[in-house]
């Protein structure tokens, strides 16, 4: 039986996967949540095989929730089901760990499907996306600095952020404290003309930040 958390802030949404899941008998949905921080502590605490995880959460964002779940719950794979389908999301999902993706209106019979092969520690992206991922990878990065308007030390909090570590992580990788990279990301924000954590993070994946090395 393969044990499945839902993560999504829309009731409806949950509803209409739940009534997929019980078409078939070897997938149970053990939990729900309606924000980030509910679906950490829910994955936590029940830890299921995979968690069917939207992005765009209140709380806590949905790639920062893919990351701390990566930590605390790591025999959980998480199966991201989202509306956003642009490289700097996708990039940002796979760098905080999740092992598939698929866009809000993919058929009940690939869902399922998605979550047998993420339960099997499978990866799951349709054939668009996996070759976007193969030109990705294969693009050397670039030379040029972005973002010349942050310190040297706000790009790098920037690029971890972008490769998906949360404040502590951060911290411990900088020796800095938890506070202190809080300040720093709050002056990236303020600097880039932005308002959220997750845009922060989707403009620094699309500048080439956050990529393995």
């Amino acid at each position: 039986m393969i044990h499945v958390l839902l993560a999504d802030d829309h009731p409806l949404v949950r509803q209409g996967l739940r009534a997929v899941f019980d078409t078939v008998a070897d997938i149970d949905v053990v939990g729900e949540a309606g924000d980030g921080h509910q679906a950490l502590r829910q994955a936590v605490e029940l830890q299921p095989d995979v968690v069917v995880m939207d992005l765009q959460l209140p709380g806590l964002h949905g790639i920062d929730a893919t990351s701390q779940i990566q930590t605390q719950a790591p025999n959980a794979a998480v199966l991201v089901l989202t509306m956003f389908e642009d490289d700097a999301t996708v990039f940002a999902a796979i760098q905080s760990g999740a092992l598939g993706y698929l866009v809000k209106g993919a058929d009940g019979a690939d869902i399922i499907a998605a979550v047998r092969s993420a339960a099997a520690g499978q990866p799951v992206f349709g054939a668009a996306l996996a070759s976007r991922l193969r030109t990705w990878f294969a693009s050397p990065p670039s030379h040029d600095v972005p973002f010349p308007e942050l310190t040297p030390r706000e790009r790098q909090i920037l690029d971890h952020l972008a490769a998906g570590l949360t404040n502590a992580e951060i911290g411990q990788r900088l020796h800095l404290s938890s506070k202190t990279v809080a300040n720093n990301i709050s002056t990236i924000l303020a600097k880039l003309h932005l308002t959220q954590r997750s845009q922060a993070i989707i403009h620094a994946r699309d500048a080439g930040l956050g990529r393995p090395r």
